[in-house]
């Protein structure tokens, strides 16, 4: 998918929500485990309960490797489905993969090519030749974090070398690899006074953006600082919508959930 398709669904739908799919078998309604899959069950009544006001899915693999085999074949069914059912919408696999050469290519190849996402979610830390191999798949987008929204980001994403931050530098060296203009970021919503300064470095890249909700990220402050002329947003919500009910009217709670941001955003593009 293309940006220009991404930034045409959003303007159709009047949302910038993606949805984050991470299933936790002791989370989700009882009766589901009942099912032969119950994962792939509860993504699919969660998608086809929310896909209107959604621009974007974001599984986390973590909750599907979790489970083996089997957890990793509801993730393929999942996409699967997705991509069958409602190819205009943006697929993220929220891995976090980075590795050096052949294997940040292998890495790309399993999400790219066999699992069909749109986009995955890397690692900068090894650098440059750790990145550009997924950058090298046409029409495929590369999210790399960049301002993460968990307390350890003031570790190292803060902390300043050569008298400027960290996060800062990885943003400005970025812009100079290879194809990086399939590059998105992840910055977290619970930063958001840090936006305006991102802005300046990358004014018009997509960021993927978690936080809200949960973790107490406030969409109204990374709104303020984060749009762009094209957007430029995703904000993620996984648990506020996914877990909105543990019965069986789960799905209409999701809906109920992702109604209430969409329509948040529809009165924040208006303006």
């Amino acid at each position: 998918m293309t940006t220009t398709q991404l930034v045409t669904q959003i303007k159709q739908k009047k949302s910038f929500l993606c949805i984050g799919l991470d299933v936790d078998l002791n989370k989700i309604p009882s009766h589901l485990l009942e099912l032969d899959d119950p994962i792939f069950e509860f993504n699919k009544a969660i998608i086809d309960a929310t896909h209107h006001l959604c621009v974007a899915y974001k599984p986390n693999t973590a909750f599907y490797e979790a489970y083996g085999i089997k957890g990793w074949q509801s993730l393929e069914k999942t996409i699967t489905y997705l991509n069958t059912n409602y190819p205009e919408i943006f697929t993220i696999a929220d891995a976090k993969r980075g590795d050096i050469g052949n294997t940040s290519t292998m890495y790309a190849k399993a999400f790219f090519e066999d699992l069909a996402f749109d986009s995955v979610t890397v690692a900068p830390y090894m650098g440059k030749d750790s990145v550009e191999p997924f950058l090298a798949f046409k029409d495929k987008h590369t999210i790399m974090l960049a301002l993460t929204s968990n307390e350890g980001a003031f570790d190292f994403q803060t902390k300043k070398v050569d008298k400027k931050e960290l996060y800062i530098q990885v943003l400005e060296t970025s812009k100079n690899w290879k194809n990086s203009e399939s590059l998105m970021y992840v910055v977290g919503a619970t930063k958001a006074e840090y936006f305006a300064e991102i802005r300046k470095i990358i004014p018009n890249s997509f960021l993927l953006v978690p936080g809200v909700g949960a973790q107490g990220g406030n969409l109204q402050d990374v709104c303020k600082y984060g749009l762009s002329e094209n957007i430029g947003l995703l904000i993620n919500s996984s648990r506020g919508i996914i877990y909105a009910s543990k019965n069986k009217d789960y799905a209409l709670a999701a809906t109920q959930q992702a109604k209430k941001l969409q329509v948040e955003m529809e009165t924040i593009l208006n303006k």
